[in-house]
């Protein structure tokens, strides 16, 4: 199985089982290896007491992101720490875009960015993400 249908077998693998995802309206917009683009409406149950998109559900979005673009190599990965930036607010309607890409791999140890965008392609937060391999794969691969 080449890389870039491993990594489409992953996140089918991770989707099935991604309810948060799903229950917040994400959609996978692509998936490559190390790499993952998912996107979510901010919807009028995501908007704080200033007019705007409450920043854990950007977060949410980043941090889904995250899980696909390092989860994608068939080895179980999972957040050993986060951090974000706020650059500018998300608007109500606002189609947003978390762009993930895995920068550095060294054994167990992987490190993450994630650039979020809205409907206009505007950065609104940036965040990077550490992973850790943990035991077990996603999907079975034929030898």
């Amino acid at each position: 199985m080449n890389a870039q249908k491993l990594a489409e077998a992953c996140a089918a693998a991770m989707w099935a089982e991604d309810r948060a995802s799903a229950g917040l309206g994400m959609a996978i917009a692509r998936i490559a290896p190390g790499e993952a683009d998912l996107t979510m409406t901010v919807q009028e149950r995501m908007v704080n007491g200033h007019g705007i998109c409450h920043g854990g559900f950007i977060f949410a979005l980043a941090d889904s992101a995250f899980a696909f673009a390092c989860n994608s190599f068939n080895r179980r990965a999972v957040a050993q720490s986060n951090t974000i930036t706020y650059l500018r607010p998300a608007r109500l309607h606002d189609v947003l875009t978390a762009r993930a890409v895995q920068t550095q791999a060294a054994g167990r140890s992987g490190i993450t960015d994630v650039t979020v965008s809205d409907s206009e392609g505007r950065a609104i937060a940036v965040f990077r993400g550490l992973s850790r391999v943990i035991e077990g794969h996603l999907v079975e691969v034929p030898a």
